[in-house]
């Protein structure tokens, strides 16, 4: 039970006047645009995040008509989101896959006691229902974004909480890992699993959710029964790109050189790629070309991001393989490169948590650095403060990055890579975590810039994603790279010649 409770972060109000009652066995789906305040209230209510005193504020938990302690409470509450995944990274927190779930048990980070023989048994019942046996030995860092989001889950289903509040889950997913997601939560439900699902989209809400909760600057509207309409308008079959048609097409055509064109930008030629020893990609022969619109897909695990950090610079080709940048001959520094290069991903958004305001984290783009090393010429303001107005950051423009939301850093995170003013964007999964409306707003952004002939090489899972313009499609399957012609018009994604990468 909440009764007239707020949340102030820093100074500005994330929360206001909040009440609300939830019954067990609720399944409800959170809405609201970025910033809206969706994740402070779950983690106000899984009791991370501790109400500001207004006088007539309460938090109250109860079970079976009694009341609960925090701590207690908190013992049947579990809040999954993307700040728990991303601070593996931060702190390289590299346990096996089989630890990672059994810490759930013990609700620590890391393992501070030995795994007892019926923990075993329940992690190893964890690692069956989520489809992960395959990767219980594995270091949980050398994962994909998606198959980490599935072992976070796993973690969470482990503990047995009457209530799971989960942050965006679907976010970073293909197909497969989607399905599974549902499917893990459709067992969760007919034992009468509780749940709150913050999503941005209406099919990231699992079957049986009935409840519909509604944020807007930090204010609840009434709560109402789930409709999807009311999330995302109905989008005609012929208004979604068909790249699974386009994709089947690459991958049962012959190979035959890539045609000629414009100004070569990038070149591989036999490029084999590990990541931790692993290997990702083998004899990749791929071309970018001035003007050209990449699409990039593949399943959770194919190296859709390894392929973006190897054409950045972050990552090298095996001996014997090349890579050659147009601009860069060998033994220019690389940062001569990164500087003429956007480059957008969920791990930059990992990674960039410096305690600097917006405005220069979006500045610092003109220098691809984290951070700042000199102060900032006048001109470089100006730069910022232009991608501040076009993203509606100017009143987030002195907050840091960990005050706001996923989906306002990733706004940020995008202003920052406009700022380069580059001619090639490398952007991973850019859409991820953005509302409908932001998302409709970057798209037009991508397919205007096409127009103006800068080159864009963009990971999707979401085909509906995808800007109009787009030229070209490389699939990541088995360690291959197939490629080919791909036009996006009016939505709908049509292969037309085809060569192998």
């Amino acid at each position: 039970m909440l009764r007239a409770v707020s949340v102030q972060r820093g100074d500005h109000w994330a929360l206001r006047d909040i009440s609300l009652d939830l019954n067990g066995g609720g399944r409800w789906a959170l809405f609201g645009a970025n910033g809206s305040g969706k994740t402070q209230f779950l983690k106000l209510l899984a009791g991370t995040v501790w109400p500001t005193p207004t006088g007539g504020d309460r938090r109250v938990y109860r079970r079976g008509g009694r009341v609960l302690d925090l701590t207690e409470a908190k013992t049947r509450i579990v809040y999954l989101g993307a700040e728990r995944q991303d601070q593996y990274a931060r702190h390289g927190w590299n346990l096996p896959v089989r630890d990672v779930i059994a810490t759930g048990l013990h609700r620590t980070d890391l393992l501070l006691s030995p795994v007892t023989r019926g923990e075993r048994e329940r992690v190893a019942a964890a690692l069956r229902s989520c489809g992960l046996v395959s990767l219980a030995a594995r270091r949980f860092l050398s994962l994909s974004y998606g198959q980490k989001r599935l072992v976070l889950l796993a973690r969470a289903v482990v503990q047995n909480a009457d209530w799971l509040l989960l942050d965006e889950l679907f976010n970073g997913l293909d197909e497969r890992h989607r399905r599974r997601v549902h499917a893990i939560l459709q067992a969760l439900r007919r034992r009468g699993q509780s749940w709150i699902v913050a999503a941005h989209r209406a099919a990231d809400v699992p079957a049986g959710t009935t409840g519909m909760l509604t944020l807007a600057a930090g204010r609840l509207a009434p709560p109402a029964p789930f409709d999807a309409g009311v999330v995302e308008p109905a989008r005609t079959a012929a208004g979604r790109p068909r790249l699974r048609t386009a994709v089947a097409s690459l991958c049962a055509a012959g190979r035959a050189p890539p045609p000629a064109g414009p100004a070569t930008l990038l070149r591989l030629e036999h490029a084999d790629l590990f990541v931790d020893y692993r290997p990702v990609l083998r004899d990749v022969n791929w071309v970018l070309r001035a003007g050209e619109q990449w699409a990039v897909t593949g399943a959770n695990g194919a190296g859709k991001t390894s392929f973006l950090k190897l054409l950045y610079g972050d990552l090298s080709p095996a001996l014997g393989g090349t890579i050659t940048r147009r601009g860069c001959p060998a033994g220019t520094p690389i940062e001569r490169w990164k500087r003429r290069t956007a480059y957008l991903s969920p791990e930059l958004q990992t990674d960039y948590l410096v305690d600097v305001p917006i405005e220069d984290l979006i500045i610092s783009g003109r220098h691809a650095s984290i951070g700042l090393v000199d102060p900032p010429s006048a001109y470089d303001r100006r730069i910022g403060r232009r991608w501040l107005r076009f993203f509606e950051l100017e009143p987030l423009a002195r907050r840091r990055p960990r005050e706001l939301s996923y989906g306002e850093l990733r706004r940020a995170l995008m202003a920052r890579a406009m700022a380069a003013n580059a001619r090639l964007l490398l952007l991973d999964e850019p859409l991820t975590g953005l509302d409908p409306g932001q998302r409709d707003l970057m798209r037009e952004l991508f397919e205007r810039l096409a127009g103006e002939g800068v080159s864009i090489v963009l990971a999707v899972h979401h085909p509906e994603d995808l800007p109009r313009g787009i030229t070209h499609l490389l699939h990541l399957h088995k360690r291959r790279a197939i490629s080919g012609a791909l036009q996006i018009t009016d939505g709908v994604g049509r292969p037309a010649r085809r060569s192998p990468a």
